[in-house]
């Protein structure tokens, strides 16, 4: 017997997910599973709350911190050319991190600060080791939360309005939280990365990503915008109600800041995507760097970019993101050992405006799901672990 999906399980599936539209816990989504010679797509509910077009297999997401994937396998591109190598300093593409000083403690003041003990890596930047990132405590609670929401820093889903220069001055006016190499610090390493990308290659990053990436997987409606005759097809976004309950729309299709080309092409959050696109990314990794005749990685980059490259005590640290579960290799997490759904070596990541995709080698299998309601936390909402739970029960062996 083939490993695919029984007709039960997906018949199960489809009453599952269903239920969160017919609820309006949101107004559509768009599910894909995948596990060998087998693909299912299943569209549910609308474009827009109370109303609009179908939601179709084509529609176009903000698929927000999925991003980070695509940004480390760019990374990697450029190690395999030895553009840069995974242990430099990255002081010679990116000065304005050099001579870096790290705060004496997350209450100190910005002027409160000793030496790095060495330079940030490119290493760091795929890990998240710079010592830079999200400081997962309350707005305010800390100065240095305080001076990159000044400047525009704050990590988050919304992309910095800023030009990729002027990006990194600003960066590069703050100290570090923490020692190069010691913590695990969300997101932050992605945007900068793709500055250092951009640099490295000689081109803007999003032509970068074209050329090397999306362009030979046949991604054709992956990028940072969505150009007009797409338009249609970028559904609203939404975030809960003020009771946790009901849509309140964020972002109409119509003022969309992605229907035109960003300041800054953020490596950490800014690409829009859609199923089919994204399935292509990931079965690109499952299958060790290959598409088709055309090889994107070696099998050793792909290898190191989905092994766990943390230790006990930064995933400690990271527990609200990763559980007990999981870890974090280049731009993706990694699970260590069997979790609620898959088994160690399942890789991937979830976009903070309502999406989540991941490769399960064990299984064969590859999940995605689209949606535009922005999570409200860094647990996964229901509709996540209901979709998870669906695919999973769906397997056919």
């Amino acid at each position: 017997m083939g490993r695919g999906f029984s007709a039960d399980g997906l018949a199960r599936m489809r009453t599952s997910l269903s239920r969160h539209v017919a609820r309006g816990d949101l107004p559509g989504l768009v599910t894909l599973i995948s596990r060998g010679d087998e693909t299912h797509v299943e569209t549910f509910g609308r474009m827009a709350s109370g109303g609009g077009a179908p939601m179709r297999r084509d529609t176009i997401f903000r698929i927000a911190s999925m991003s980070k994937p695509v940004t480390a396998v760019a990374a990697l591109i450029l190690i395999e050319e030895c553009l840069i190598r995974l242990d430099e300093p990255v002081d010679r593409l990116l000065p304005e991190l050099a001579n870096r000083r790290v705060l004496k403690s997350l209450e100190s003041p910005l002027d409160d600060t000793v030496p790095a003990k060495r330079a940030i890596t490119v290493r760091d930047l795929l890990t998240f080791e710079l010592g830079l990132g999200a400081i997962m405590a309350p707005p305010g609670t800390y100065p240095m939360q305080a001076a990159m929401e000044m400047r525009g820093l704050a990590p988050g889903p919304d992309t910095p309005n800023l030009t990729p220069d002027a990006y990194m001055r600003l960066v590069g006016e703050l100290p570090l939280a923490h020692q190069p190499g010691d913590t695990w610090m969300y997101h932050t390493g992605s945007d900068i990365l793709g500055v250092l990308i951009a640099r490295a290659a000689g081109m803007p990053f999003d032509a970068f990503l074209k050329t090397r990436i999306f362009d030979p997987l046949g991604m054709v409606d992956t990028g940072f915008h969505v150009p007009p005759a797409k338009l249609h097809r970028l559904p609203p976004s939404y975030v809960s109600g003020p009771d946790g309950h009901g849509l309140v729309m964020q972002e109409d299709t119509t003022t969309s800041r992605y229907s035109s080309p960003p300041l800054f092409p953020a490596g950490g959050s800014g690409l829009v995507s859609t199923v089919d696109d994204y399935l292509a990314f990931l079965e690109m990794l499952r299958a060790k760097g290959r598409h088709g005749d055309t090889r994107i990685l070696s099998r050793p980059s792909v290898d190191l970019m989905t092994s766990d490259r943390l230790t006990a005590e930064q995933r400690a640290g990271a527990r609200l993101f990763f559980g007990e579960t999981r870890s974090w290799g280049f731009g993706l997490s990694v699970a260590i050992k069997r979790d609620d759904f898959g088994a160690a070596g399942r890789f991937g990541w979830d976009g903070g405006r309502g999406t989540s995709g991941y490769c399960d080698p064990a299984e064969d299998l590859i999940g995605i799901l689209m949606t535009q309601r922005m999570m409200d936390s860094p647990a996964p909402p229901p509709i996540f672990q209901d979709f998870w739970t669906s695919a999973y029960q769906a397997l056919d062996d």
